[in-house]
Parts: C-alpha cells; sequence; structure tokens
C-alpha cells in the first residue's frame, strides 16, 4: 500500500563530475631545479604548481591542485 503524504527523499548533492584539467600556464621562473610553472586549470579555476627539469620534458606536478579534496586529487592523473 501506498501513502500520498509520504515525504519526498532528500537528494544529496553529487560531487563535481571529474574532468581532465587544461592546465594554463600563469607565471613561470626558473630555479636550480629547473622552470617552476604556476598553472591554472582553463575548466574550474584550481591552480597547481609544476616543475619541468629540462625543456624537452613535460613538466612534473610539485603540489596537489589548490581548492580540490583528496578523493578528487586520487581520481586525477
Amino acid at each position: 500500500m501506498t501513502s500520498l503524504h509520504t515525504l519526498p527523499i532528500p537528494r544529496i548533492p553529487s560531487p563535481t563530475a571529474a574532468h581532465e584539467h587544461v592546465w594554463l600556464v600563469e607565471s613561470r621562473h626558473r630555479t636550480s631545479d629547473g622552470t617552476l610553472l604556476y598553472v591554472r586549470c582553463a575548466d574550474c579555476g584550481i591552480r597547481r604548481l609544476d616543475l619541468q627539469g629540462h625543456p624537452q620534458q613535460p613538466p612534473v606536478g610539485l603540489s596537489r591542485a589548490i581548492g580540490e579534496t583528496a578523493a578528487n586529487a586520487a581520481a586525477t592523473p
């Protein structure tokens, strides 16, 4: 039997959908270890610090993106 006087089931908002970040370089400077790149995702706006040890190598993330949770960081390549 169903009742017409029931309360709706509360909906919990889902976390922000994961996406592949599009990193844009905002600033850079050279250090003895290589070039530090201060990058920002064009889609969600979070920031990260990368190090490019050699101009012919891709940069490596030095920090976790600012503004994301540990669960989101584990899902982000």
